[in-house]
């Protein structure tokens, strides 16, 4: 749908239920598309209704990202936060857009997002809590200058994380992901970290993984 902020594909549930369906939203990463989480789609619990968004700035030659990564011959890498918290402001209004378009549950929101789409979940659910229920996030970790965490940690009561990560991932190391357990912690948010002998993407073992998880926190 063109009127939404964010180009999107969706897959409806595939069992119908009386009551409005929960949203699972899928956030892709650095350089890839709404293409490519979506097709974990058939094999997702079939009550979800899924919306896969493509993130807002085109790459060349191929490909989208949520933010800017830069690669500078004195700082090395770096992102640019003021980008990535516009990031974040928009997904959350994407939230809003498309369980009003679709006529979905506002109270059973998951995000899983993968690279730069799992640390913009972690952003969105810990800045706005009450839109989230559960994150999923792959490969990713927390990034504080781009989170906004409430002081009322109530806030968080009903917030469960499926966190993962691979132990021999080069692109983001497994040790900027061994710290989300101990930040979560903080906000009164059990969280455990699963690694996998993998590089940067999603084992099938990850994956049977989540969906085992998301099965139990549907």
């Amino acid at each position: 749908m063109s009127t939404l902020s964010l180009e999107h594909l969706i897959q409806k549930p595939r069992i119908q239920a009386d009551s409005k369906p929960p949203l699972l939203l899928l956030l892709h990463g650095y350089g890839s598309n709404e293409q490519d989480l979506f097709s974990f789609a058939p094999e997702l619990p079939e009550k979800y209704f899924i919306v896969s968004a493509k993130a807002p700035l085109p790459m060349q030659p191929y490909g989208n990202a949520w933010y800017t990564i830069h690669w500078d011959a004195t700082d090395g890498k770096w992102s640019d936060d003021e980008e990535a918290i516009a990031a974040r402001e928009l997904i959350s209004k994407f939230i809003d857009q498309a369980v009003a378009a679709y006529d979905l549950d506002a109270t059973n929101v998951t995000l899983l997002g993968f690279s730069q789409g799992c640390i913009l979940s972690y952003a969105v659910a810990l800045t706005y809590p009450e839109k989230i229920k559960n994150i999923i996030g792959l490969s990713g970790y927390v990034n504080e200058a781009i989170t906004k965490p409430k002081t009322d940690l109530s806030a968080y009561e009903h917030l469960s994380v499926f966190s993962s990560h691979g132990t021999v991932d080069q692109v983001i190391p497994v040790d900027a992901a061994r710290k989300i357990p101990a930040y979560l912690a903080d906000l009164n948010i059990e969280a455990k970290l699963k690694e996998y002998p993998v590089g940067h993407g999603v084992a099938p073992q990850n994956f049977y993984d989540l969906k085992d998880w998301l099965l139990k926190h549907a």
